[in-house]
């Protein structure tokens, strides 16, 4: 007799990690290709000298510092184990029947539907308008009553647009009170917008206790292996996340080395120009052979091949670089090292790849 499980979990699809392959080049995760630096190298030997101790449930020192840096207070600021954790916990502290409904674009973070079913609500899913983009107004217009979260992945994961400061304020206006609105800025640093339009969520969130900013430092802070996520919103969003939270899940090493990044995070953040540099050389590059690539505010580009997703991305991996197809909606694929870039470029810009899925 094996255990009984929830039948429902047969219908959730697991979630599905960047591929690799021994001697591949991996564009496949939206990782930075820079190692840590040495100060926070330093701080990880440190902590992992103390790893007999329990870490601090609470991430007091990790938060503090967050709350610094963020000119917010400390009750604002929870932190967690990579900013999909917050995900799920966020839907596990405003969702609690089958008809309780949490929205967000699609295609966006896969994560979204997951974290949704797992809790036993109600995924909606909007499409992205013609441009790849989100929908706002779509996405205003299919609130009901039963809505309790909307995600909003800007820049959005997969397709790498955004949009600016006032078409989300815009958006913002629509949304009931009592609706939570999770502004997902996983990829914030890698975001060049004009000042005057610059969509800055903690910001916007200032004045509008429905708003939560999740943030991680796994993109631009380099530490995707160590797992630390945070998110920014009114306390009593914070107390009731800080309810749910697994304990002890943001290690001590894992916070210690958040601390050390945001104690150098302007040499960190320079870091960013040149990934920024790769992405655009990457979309002109591909555009020029004929792909249509959206404008991306990421550290990546995506390419909407449509039903030849798989395939390209199966050829790819023949060429020895593995990309990150989704289903018949596109591929996905991270602005890494020039070199490895350009070992993807001469896969897709050759005559015969173009023929094939361009032609």
């Amino acid at each position: 007799m094996s255990a009984h499980i929830r039948p429902d979990l047969d219908a959730i699809p697991a979630y599905v990690a960047g591929k690799t392959h021994p001697g591949a080049v991996k564009l496949a995760s939206n990782e930075t290709t820079f190692p840590p630096l040495p100060s926070v190298t330093k701080a990880i030997a440190e902590a992992v000298e103390l790893s007999n101790r329990y870490p601090d449930n609470h991430a007091i020192e990790l938060r503090g510092a967050i709350a610094d840096f963020l000119g917010v207070q400390l009750e604002n600021v929870a932190a967690g184990c990579g900013s999909v954790a917050l995900c799920q916990e966020l839907v596990q502290i405003t969702c609690r029947r089958p008809e309780d409904e949490v929205l967000f674009a699609w295609r966006s973070f896969e994560a979204y539907p997951i974290v949704t079913q797992v809790a036993g609500a109600k995924a909606v899913q909007v499409p992205l308008d013609g441009e790849f983009t989100h929908d706002l107004d779509a996405l205003a217009a299919a609130i009901t009553p039963n809505t309790r979260v909307v995600f909003v992945c800007n820049p959005n994961n997969p397709t790498g647009t955004a949009r600016g400061k006032a078409e989300i304020v815009e958006f913002l206006d629509k949304v009931p009170g009592d609706v939570l609105v999770v502004l997902d800025e996983a990829y914030f640093e890698y975001l060049r917008m004009p000042a005057e339009d610059f969509p800055n969520g903690v910001e916007l969130g200032r004045t509008r206790p429905n708003v939560l900013v999740l943030r991680t430092f796994s993109k631009a802070y380099g530490l995707a292996g160590l797992r630390v996520g945070y998110a920014v919103g009114a306390p009593e969003v914070i107390t009731a996340l800080m309810k749910v939270h697994i304990p002890f899940s943001v290690s001590r090493v894992a916070q210690a080395a958040a601390i050390a990044s945001l104690e150098a995070r302007s040499e960190l953040l320079e870091r960013t120009d040149a990934v920024v540099a790769e992405r655009d050389r990457m979309r002109a590059a591909l555009i020029a052979a004929g792909y249509r690539v959206p404008v991306s505010h990421s550290n990546f580009v995506w390419l909407p091949l449509g039903a030849r997703s798989a395939e390209y991305g199966a050829a790819s991996t023949e060429a020895g670089v593995i990309i990150r197809p989704y289903g018949a909606d596109g591929v996905r694929v991270t602005a890494g090292d020039p070199h490895e870039n350009d070992a993807f470029l001469r896969f897709a810009t050759d005559p015969e790849t173009v023929a094939r899925f361009l032609g």
